[in-house]
Order: C-alpha cells, then structure tokens, then sequence
C-alpha cells in the first residue's frame, strides 16, 4: 500500500435554513412536517406551466458561504437544468447551475494540508422516496415536503490524501456553516451529506487517475474516512490484479464499514444541462456583493487568535471553547460578567466542563454561573487571625510531621496544610496557609 496514495474530492450538499422554498413560496420545513405532501404547490410538483422565481436570500446565504471558505464571487451567473428521470424529481430535471456558478476558487486549511474549494453551487433538492408495505405490498412512496428546498453544493478540488484528512476538513466546513447560521447541518436528518470522489495512483505521479468512484450520501464524517478507506483498500487490491477501478457510484454500508455499487457513475454529457429558460441569468453588483461581505460574523479560525491574546488562555482552551458558536458566546457573556470579581482562568475549565453537558440545553444562564463561581470564592475566604489561630492548633497536635518535615520530607509540609484546611472545614488559601507554615517551622 505504501506505492500508493489516495486521491480525493469532495462533493457536500447543504440544505439552507430559509423560511420558503428555493423557487416557490412553500414551506422550507421537510423534517418537522406534520404529513407527507403538504409543503407543495404546482411549482415544487413540477406541474406544466408552472414558473420558478429564484429565492433571494439563499442566493445571499450561498455568496455569504463562498465568501467564508475564500472564493471568488461571481458577478454573472445562471441557472440550469440537469435533466434526469428518478421518481423523486417531478418535471424531469432538477434546477441547478452548470458553467456559471456563484463561488469559485476557495481554500480550507487543515492540520493535514489545504483542501481547494473548486466551486459553491447552488440548486434545488429533491422530493423523498420512502420504502413501505401497503395492503401487503412493498411500494415506494414520494414525499415532495422536501422537493425545491434549497441546496447549496460545495465540490473540492481533488487534494485530499486521506479519509483523516477528509475528516478534518469536514469538520472544519460543518463548523463553518453552523457560524453563519444558514444551515442546522444536521447530518441524521439529510440537511448535510457528504459524497467522496475515491481513486488512487502510484505515489509520485501528479496527473489524476483515469477513473473515480463516488460513494454517495454519507451522514457521519466518521463514515467518510471508513469510507475512504476500505475504498482505498480494494482499488489497490485491483490495480495490483491489473484491472482499473470501475467508474461507478457506491453506497456506504454501516454494519461492514464497506461499500456496494450501486450503479454506473453518470458523465455531465448524460445530463444534458442548458440554461433555464425560465430564470433570467443573475448579474450581481459589487457592492451589492461587499454589503454580504459586511455581514460575515466572526469566524472559528479569528474568535480562536483572538480568544489567545485578549484571554490569555491556551490554543486548546480557545480552539474547544470556540468549537461551537453558541458556547463561545456564552463563554464571552462569562468573561464580561466576571470582570472585577474573577478572572478568565477560573471560568475556562468550567466552561470546558460544562461544554460536556451541553450549554445548548443548560438552564444555568452566564450570570449564574458567575454568581455560583463567586459563592465558591467567598466560601473559601476567611480572616487571617482565624487562619493563624488553626495553625496553632494543628502545630501543637502535629508534632510528628513538624519533626519529619524539619528532616528533609517535604511531603510533611502538604499533610500539615491539609490538616490545617480540615481544621478550617476546606476554607483559606492553600497558598498563604503553606507560606504561614513555612515561617513558623523556619
């Protein structure tokens, strides 16, 4: 396996979060539907005549997407149609964007290397196909609540060399969807799904193999790197037999971490795309594109540098804390409450601690947590006079260990700050009581 390396790229569907529909008025809310087939109306059922008029604020959300992973915005764009026959795609062909999309030319660093963003697309989903027994009979049904949803499609270029690495840049992407708030990315219920574009070549070569295959809606990152693997795996086993990889598409089983293929991987040609001739082509202004740019909020990589030198906390700390939007904000809502009363080391393990029990769910609000940190300080606070007055105590009882520490064990020395903190019931300062100890005992 060692003559080889893998050769990766990424295609990941993204359901935008919008109120309606990517060409309708409908309903953008396919998993909290209380019925199949409510969220529809003649253009997401694909009904003659009807006209599509795209959504201007998923088109926003997807330029506002490009820009956080780097691209380069595209002043003119269209739509088109990608033409194929499937039960849940009603008039035959799905909305897309072929040659002109609206993001090309982005970048995503990782701790294994840069993944390119080849371009940022954007389309319409299509309906769900839901297997069923009815009247004793095994049917499919179609569910079009989901049919026009807004997807936008980020396609990398083909730069990763691992399923780690595929991982990694996963995660990292997740992470920058759910900053901006366009997408719940939820992966179990289909709002995020990842399809790798496998092959290998011998190590040392640089033009891309003559043959990929696609392994297609994973929801787990932890499946694209088995994925990946056990891909990896049996194209080696084949090249080494002298037979090339078939280009096809495969789905990923769960229970033997393998694939199974699933049918012969389609060339753009097989699509027949041509622009829409409902949908004009987008021409989109400068400023226009610079007001979207205004309004990216800060992203992991900035809040993580800036968390390092305005908090003095460690790259770990800050990369765990700024992990997840809403933790780093609560943390933040900690910090400018504790100014004056308590400092940033003390509530940066107790925000890691309690990142583990979910602060999405935690009834405990910023300044209640300031307020409980500082019952705990004041709990532990005690005149000096009454500190001085257990060491008395603790000396007189302790003769052994003042005997055992003044022979060299400096272990004595802890046992007598711990008993002195008995004496004390666990208040005073550990610090100032061994420093008390240490004059007393010379």
């Amino acid at each position: 396996m060692n003559d080889y390396e893998t050769v990766v790229g990424m295609e990941i569907h993204v359901e935008l979060a919008t109120s309606s529909k990517m060409f309708c008025g409908c309903k953008n809310d396919p998993f909290n539907a209380p019925k199949p087939n409510i969220y529809t109306c003649p253009v997401c059922l694909g009904l003659p005549g009807a006209l599509p008029v795209p959504n201007k604020k998923a088109i926003e959300w997807t330029i506002l997407l490009g820009l956080a992973l780097g691209c380069e915005i595209q002043l003119y764009s269209k739509f088109d149609r990608k033409h194929y026959f499937y039960p849940d795609l009603a008039k035959g062909y799905q909305i897309s964007q072929y040659d002109h999309p609206f993001c090309r030319n982005g970048n995503v660093k990782t701790a294994l290397g840069d993944v390119r963003i080849h371009r940022v697309h954007l389309e319409e989903d299509t309906g769900k196909l839901q297997h069923a027994t009815v009247d004793g009979k095994k049917v499919t049904l179609v569910d079009f609540n989901r049919s026009s949803v807004p997807l936008v499609e980020i396609v990398t270029e083909a730069d990763i060399r691992s399923g780690e690495q595929a991982k990694l840049f996963l995660k990292k992407l997740h992470q920058i969807i759910r900053y901006l708030g366009v997408s719940s990315a939820d992966m179990e219920k289909g709002s995020m799904r990842l399809e790798p574009n496998i092959s290998v070549r011998k190590v040392g070569e640089t033009a891309l193999p003559n043959y990929k295959v696609e392994v297609k809606n994973i929801n787990s990152f932890n499946f694209v790197k088995r994925a990946i693997d056990f891909e990896t795996k049996r194209h080696i086993e084949l090249l080494e037999a002298g037979t090339t990889p078939t280009q096809e598409t495969r789905g990923y089983v769960e229970s033997s971490s393998s694939t199974v293929s699933q049918r012969s991987k389609e060339e753009a040609a097989d699509y027949r795309y041509f622009p829409d001739p409902d949908i004009p082509p987008i021409r989109l202004e400068a400023r226009y594109v610079d007001g979207i740019k205004k309004t990216l909020p800060e992203l992991p990589e900035a809040k993580i540098a800036r968390f390092i030198k305005e908090y003095g906390i460690s790259a770990d700390e800050a990369t765990h804390i700024a992990e997840d939007k809403t933790i780093a904000e609560y943390f933040e809502s900690c910090v400018s409450l504790a100014q004056g009363s308590s400092d940033t080391q003390k509530i940066t393990p107790v925000i890691i601690a309690r990142n583990l029990i979910n602060i999405h769910g935690d009834k405990m609000t910023p300044k209640q947590l300031i307020d409980s940190l500082l019952a705990k300080e004041l709990e532990k606070q005690v005149d000096t006079s009454v500190i001085t007055t257990s060491i008395d105590v603790v000396l007189q009882q302790q003769t052994k260990a003042i005997e055992d520490f003044k022979s060299g064990k400096v272990s004595a020395l802890m046992f007598l700050v711990g008993m002195v903190k008995k004496e004390l019931k666990g208040k005073g300062d550990a610090s100032f009581i061994e420093a008390e100890l240490k004059k007393r005992l010379g």
